[in-house]
């Protein structure tokens, strides 16, 4: 059990499931939530989809509106982390006040990877991860006619979908030889690559931006590796994001590719967790550490937390899923599907309706779904029992999902 105040730093997905879930669970003593963003806590998926299509006010972002925190007596305090003093237990903020605590939890999430090319730093070359990013994207492509997209993941390829439906002239630059590689299957990859060509998305795979072109003060186009120009009067760039793990690393708390917490989120400091995007955590489940950036992952884990710090103490053994909303289509996907030997595919890709069943060494890994919500549900039970169909049994239609989970 905690005891003393819990102090959270950050709060996006996972430092605003924390603080909900104490109060559920009844703790009863202070719990501060310090937010570096002058928005109430709010909603990311939203970001490159329905709010950049022009769709709502900021507030419909909002998780809960400002009453909430009052009443659930969660302070919500407007500055940023500056140091941890863990000797006295000591979070030290920016603006030179501290605030003492029982139990510091870091929910520091991630930032966008930056582009490292000339001219990279123009007012019209933007990124897309917070609310006044979007904002600011919202506006700009408004005026917009052409926007070249650095980066074709999930982020890149949703706001090419959104632009383009806005009758914007799209250019998407990957340096991989497929969209979305490292994420999704060669299955999911072409379907989605066909769907988003159709829509007259010009998509250039296996060459690099190597400079952002200006007038002198406005982009006026992106130059690849292949010697190519390609015209553009935004540049929007996705190419990733790094954890935020520098305040833990300056305290003295062992980092890799994020925060390392064992099976319980715990850092290596018993006064100390770390949760959401920043964190790299043991995973009993997987055999070895992950870091996932997802809303499930980030929301799990705070309530992971809350649960612990008020006496219930679990290993995080959370099934990890996914989704993107790209276009008119839906992408779903139930497990970790790295290191698969073999898909089997379900469904007709044809009717836009299909899954891409991943199996390593014989057993189910993962399920990538696209407009298939029952095949998505289906891959969250059975990995969620660590059971596994046969790849027959997956490629056949007229096999019956639910009966395999009786």
């Amino acid at each position: 059990m905690a005891q003393g105040t819990v102090l959270i730093v950050g709060a996006g997905h996972a430092g605003f499931q924390l603080a909900a879930s104490l109060r559920q669970h009844g703790y009863s003593e202070r719990v501060c939530l310090i937010n570096d963003e002058a928005h109430l806590p709010y909603q990311r998926p939203p970001l490159s989809k329905a709010y950049l299509k022009g769709a709502g006010a900021p507030d419909s972002l909002m998780f809960r509106p400002e009453k909430f925190y009052r009443e659930q007596k969660i302070e919500l305090i407007a500055d940023r982390a500056g140091s941890i003093d863990r000797g006295s237990r000591r979070l030290l903020l920016a603006s030179g006040s501290s605030l003492d605590y029982g139990h510091l939890v870091l929910a520091t999430g991630a930032r966008n990877r930056l582009l490292d090319i000339p001219n990279a730093n123009l007012h019209d070359v933007l990124y897309l991860r917070t609310l006044d990013e979007s904002e600011a994207l919202r506006q700009r492509i408004a005026l917009a006619r052409r926007v070249v997209v650095i980066g074709a993941g999930f982020i890149g390829l949703e706001f090419a979908a959104t632009a383009r439906a806005k009758g914007l002239e799209v250019d998407v630059v990957e340096l991989a030889a497929r969209v979305m590689a490292r994420a999704v299957t060669a299955e999911i990859s072409e379907f989605f690559h066909d769907r988003h060509t159709a829509a007259g998305i010009r998509i250039h795979l296996g060459v690099q931006a190597t400079s952002i072109e200006s007038d002198g003060s406005n982009v006026t186009g992106v130059s690849l590796s292949d010697g190519r120009q390609v015209p553009a009067d935004v540049v929007v760039v996705g190419v990733g994001v790094l954890p935020n793990v520098e305040l833990a690393a300056e305290a003295g708390l062992p980092v890799a590719a994020g925060i390392i917490v064992n099976e319980k989120l715990l850092t290596s400091d018993p006064n100390i967790s770390a949760i959401g995007d920043c964190a790299l955590f043991a995973s009993p489940r997987f055999g070895g550490s992950l870091r996932l950036e997802s809303v499930q992952n980030a929301t799990d884990h705070g309530r992971c937390v809350a649960a612990r710090l008020t006496g219930d103490a679990k290993t995080y053994d959370g099934l990890p899923w996914f989704w993107s909303d790209q276009g008119d289509d839906k992408l779903q996907i139930a497990g970790l599907t790295t290191g698969y030997d073999r898909v089997v595919v379900r469904g007709d890709r044809g009717q836009r309706s299909f899954s891409a069943f991943c199996y390593k060494s014989g057993q189910l890994v993962g399920i990538e779904s696209i407009n298939r919500a029952s095949d998505h549900v289906f891959g969250r039970r059975i990995l969620g029992l660590n059971r596994s169909i046969e790849p027959e049994q997956a490629a056949d239609t007229g096999f019956d999902l639910k009966a395999a989970l009786t």
